[in-house]
């Protein structure tokens, strides 16, 4: 029979056993199948998972009444969580779930595919061809599998370890396992831990890094706080600390707000991960409204609650006291019907990320990992970045009608060998930065250049109107290095989520007179 030590040098783990037998303290050669020689994984299972310990098959496939190694791990699944293995691994009992995160987006990726493509000029798929798996070799595409497509859930996991800073794909297990005991199995859990978004949601729009008052900095940037050493994150980048967000102080996580059908699908038709979110601030705060479900998707709310004086509490779902919910008041809120059109992140954003110089090309020379065949392959992507803030964002129109903070999804230049000359754009992105704290000031919004998209720079008023002195060099488009749009309203990039906008002239001469 075969041993622990065989399982040390191949990098194979197993992670679910047989139960042990009516008399546990039952000899070592009388102990048949997979337990005999995974014995210590029959324990540690979740209870609602408890009756896998004596079905180890039903998720790992093999054959446990093998007397031999090769036949006991003929068709073995190492990792049952991984989307190619869930539908028949998870999908018995979790059918629908497994069917909604398939063709949700932390899989398919089609929202940033699409915007992706776009941006390259790429000629359109249907949406039905709109998959991490179906990127073929085109500029945008070979950017994508070497930038990108590490963070869906359909890479395969590779070893029975967590590492919060570098996670990526995994399927089920990405989310529902938080920790790989060396002496249990591990246990599948619904209470998912922050350090299981960290690994993706710490890159690109940063909101864990947001949450938890941490801004990614260029590297010769220091911590005002502590200049001579530097906050860094465990793979490397450089931070800077920032106010974090109220919930994140509060002792809130991720799925306390974030609920099951918002973070695995449940449409579709989804194509945009703003059309994912299933809660909004109001679901909570409105306390006289308060139903216990979303206002989208009616997902009930069931750790949240009244006390007897009718006032709301948040029980946090991997445990912890309740927490107060301040209510939504008018008193709080004395110009409503004026904002009617502001998000609340409009107002309670205290900052967002944002990069205003960025430059990518291609070297056909180099190599780089192609994250879905898993392997360096010829050609390699190098990106380089200039300009990172982290302070109050510029605001504008979402294709809902709602004015919600932007930030620039890219203001870069991008050099590709098969195109004839460089390739500018200029594309900003709505965005819920995840860093809520008490309102920004009026004058922020109503004397402020850069929250009108401007840019950095001087507004004048005079006798002809306001004027606008930007602070920063006129680009190839005509607009300010920082800018999404100018006072006399230059269009836009086209290439840009479509209906979502920059204020218009009159928008902007409305705001800066209301003050």
């Amino acid at each position: 029979m075969y041993t622990h030590i065989y399982f040390k040098y191949i990098g194979l783990i197993l992670l679910v056993l047989l139960t042990l037998p009516a008399a546990s303290a039952a000899p070592m050669e009388n102990i048949t199948g997979c337990l005999h020689c995974h014995a210590n994984k029959a324990t540690g299972f979740s209870d609602k998972h408890a009756f896998a310990a004596a079905q180890c098959t039903t998720c790992h496939k093999g054959d446990e009444t093998a007397n031999d190694l090769p036949q006991a791990h003929e068709a073995l699944i190492v990792f049952p969580g991984d989307m190619e293995h869930a539908r028949t691994a998870c999908g018995d009992c979790h059918a629908k779930r497994v069917h909604d995160v398939t063709h949700g987006l932390m899989n398919t990726g089609k929202g940033i595919i699409s915007k992706t493509r776009h941006a390259f000029e790429q000629k359109p798929q249907s949406e039905a061809d709109v998959d991490f798996r179906s990127l073929g070799h085109t500029p945008a595409d070979s950017l994508l599998r070497k930038l990108c497509a590490s963070c869906h859930l359909g890479n395969s996991k590779s070893s029975h370890t967590l590492d919060v800073t570098r996670d990526r794909g995994g399927g089920c297990s990405a989310c529902h396992i938080n920790s790989y005991p060396k002496d249990q199995h591990p246990a599948l859990t619904s209470r998912v831990e922050d350090g299981r978004c960290f690994g993706c949601h710490s890159r690109s729009g940063r909101i864990s890094l947001n949450y938890a008052g941490l801004a990614e900095a260029m590297p010769s940037e220091q911590n005002a706080d502590t200049p001579e050493d530097p906050l860094q994150l465990a793979d490397g980048r450089p931070v800077v600390k920032r106010p974090a967000d109220v919930h994140y102080e509060a002792g809130m996580s991720c799925i306390d707000c974030h609920t099951s059908t918002g973070l695995m699908g449940g449409n579709d038709n989804t194509q945009h991960q703003q059309q994912a979110v299933d809660i909004q601030c109001e679901d909570c705060h409105r306390n006289e409204l308060a139903s216990m479900k979303t206002a989208h998707s009616e997902t009930p709310l069931s750790h949240i609650s009244h006390d007897k004086n009718g006032n709301a509490q948040l029980k946090p779902k991997p445990g912890g006291p309740a927490i107060p919910i301040p209510g939504y008041t008018t008193a709080s809120h004395p110009l409503a019907t004026e904002h009617e059109r502001l998000h609340c992140s409009a107002c309670h954003s205290q900052w967002a990320p944002q990069c205003y110089g960025c430059h990518i090309e291609y070297d056909p020379e180099g190599r780089q990992k192609d994250h879905l065949l898993q392997k360096e392959t010829p050609g390699r992507w190098k990106e380089t970045r200039w300009d990172v803030r982290s302070d109050l964002p510029p605001l504008g129109i979402t294709v809902d009608d709602n004015i919600k903070p932007f930030v620039p999804g890219m203001i870069m230049t991008i050099d590709h060998p098969d195109w004839e000359e460089r390739k500018f754009k200029r594309i900003f992105a709505s965005t819920e930065p995840h860093t809520t704290g008490k309102s920004r000031s009026c004058e922020s919004c109503h004397r402020s250049s850069t929250a009108l998209g401007l840019g950095q720079g001087v507004l004048k008023k005079s006798s002809d109107g306001w004027s606008f002195l930007a602070a920063h060099q006129v680009l190839t488009d005509g607009l300010p290095a920082d800018a999404w749009t100018s006072i006399n309203n230059l269009a836009p990039d086209p290439s840009a989520y479509p209906a979502n906008r920059p204020f218009s002239r009159d928008e902007m001469l409305r705001i800066l007179n209301a003050l």
